[in-house]
């Protein structure tokens, strides 16, 4: 029994979610979104992300985390503050000794959908069905619980892997 911490980062928005995962099954405890304040210097926005997952890891204790890893955009200033963010957020959790997993966007889509290049509707319609009790959720948050679905994912097939090797 696992509980996994899902985020996809961002630095206005970090989406988070929480599942649990019991072998095979998975279970959805709690998602959300955590945002910072445009109006804020890059400093402080960067606590209140440290704030908003201190409280989350806090309150569900999860055992490992996953994130999505940062793509490329064409704005290099834009890239640049979302990989401000990411770091932030991998000091985040790393401090609070949880071991933290990457995953591209395309393996995560790849795991919840089927295809590595679904769109953001179809990643939460999945998200939906997999995971039926997360009801009502932005894109944010349904992407967060699908990275923790993904590593989920992951985990079995390592699980599998080593037990087929020995």
């Amino acid at each position: 029994m696992t509980i996994i911490l899902g985020i996809d980062p961002g630095l206005q928005h970090t989406g988070w979610g929480i599942i649990l995962a019991r072998s095979n099954q998975l279970s959805f405890i709690a998602c959300g979104v955590i945002n910072t304040d445009a109006k804020k210097s890059m400093a402080e926005r960067l606590c209140q992300l440290n704030s908003g997952l201190k409280q989350v890891v806090g309150l569900h204790k999860p055992d490992e985390a996953a994130i999505e890893e940062t793509f490329v955009n064409k704005n290099s200033a834009t890239s640049l503050k979302l990989g401000q963010a990411r770091g932030a957020i991998l000091l985040s959790v790393s401090l609070e000794k949880i071991p933290v997993f990457e995953y591209s966007a395309n393996l995560v889509k790849k795991s919840v959908v089927g295809t590595g290049h679904a769109d953001k509707e179809q990643v939460a319609m999945m998200v939906k069905t997999l995971l039926p009790a997360s009801n009502a959720m932005g894109a944010d948050a349904a992407d967060a619980l699908a990275t923790a679905i993904c590593h989920a994912h992951q985990r079995t097939l390592n699980n599998l892997v080593k037990k087929v090797g020995t």
